[in-house]
């Protein structure tokens, strides 16, 4: 299999998935997304050949663009454009989870601060305001109080960026100290791990610590439905607990797993591989000229 994985930069994840690879004899082409050129009418001869490939880009512009010229030139990408467009952008997330039927923490979408603060009026306090696009809990506040929501809105509202004037403003949901986030390949899941936390965010990459956890059928279910409604692929669902059963607030499209890889007992990057070595292939060659 010749694999090209898309990043920008080499961190633990991407080792443990090159490491593997070439224990497997796969030929690797690395393509570091800063020093890439794409050719809107023809098919660089470097991707000719290309069987699959892995977006692991940490911007999320870069990765949708190059993943949507790897589909024009016919290369199979893990996850697809369509999958990292929906996942990428909260609002977007949250409209197919809530079609799919999939329970999820309710959410309101506001454009200017004074139609946000009825929403936060509405949820009552706590609720939470997210940024529409962004990872690993940055720009995520918990509000407490009118004057603690007035301030956050006004500092959002001033910020340069069209995507700081969409206010995703959700209810804050009660969880014992932990989430759950799951690895799955198309819905199947890969490994699961609690992430811990005296914080209300309880990312990993907050200093969560994190605990093997074994799903149910009822998790199982939820993880499978709820990466059907983003478009499938290599993704991380992540679970809350409540009183009420599971809730699922969020799918990863550009999903980390070194923290998951430490917890569990599963060869996650061996799995993962496994998964790709079945998805090489499988789609539709491009009709577009390759470059001499």
């Amino acid at each position: 299999m010749q694999i090209g994985i898309l990043y920008s930069r080499i961190r633990k994840d991407e080792k443990l998935l090159l490491n593997e690879l070439r224990e497997r004899d796969h030929e690797v082409t690395k393509i570091d997304v800063r020093k890439q050129e794409f050719d809107v009418g023809e098919v660089p001869e470097e991707f000719a050949d290309l069987d699959l490939v892995v977006d692991r880009c940490l911007a999320t512009s870069r990765s949708l663009y190059a993943t949507k010229f790897f589909e024009a030139y016919g290369v199979p990408v893990v996850n697809s454009h369509e999958t990292a467009d929906t996942c990428a952008d909260k609002v977007k997330n949250s409209l197919a989870l809530e079609k799919a039927g999939v329970p999820t923490p309710e959410t309101k979408v506001a454009f200017t601060k004074e139609t946000a603060m009825d929403a936060i009026e509405d949820f009552g306090y706590p609720c939470v305001l997210k940024p529409v696009v962004g990872s690993w809990g940055r720009l995520m506040a918990k509000i407490d109080s009118p004057d603690a929501a007035e301030a956050i809105l006004e500092h959002k509202a001033t910020l340069g960026h069209y995507e700081h004037k969409v206010f995703y403003v959700q209810e804050f949901v009660e969880k014992p100290g932990r989430d759950i986030r799951v690895l799955a390949t198309d819905g199947e899941p890969v490994a699961a791990m609690v992430r811990s936390s005296d914080h209300w965010i309880t990312n990993a990459a907050k200093g969560a610590e994190t605990d093997v956890f074994e799903l149910d059928d009822e998790a199982k279910e939820l993880v499978e439905t709820a990466s059907d409604a983003v478009g499938g692929g290599l993704l991380g669902v992540d679970l809350m607990e409540t009183e009420d059963g599971y809730t699922v607030h969020e799918v990863n499209h550009t999903v980390e797993f070194k923290a998951l890889d430490d917890a569990v007992e599963t060869d996650v990057a061996g799995a993962v591989v496994d998964w790709l070595e079945t998805k090489a292939g499988t789609d539709p060659v491009s009709e577009l000229e390759v470059t001499a």
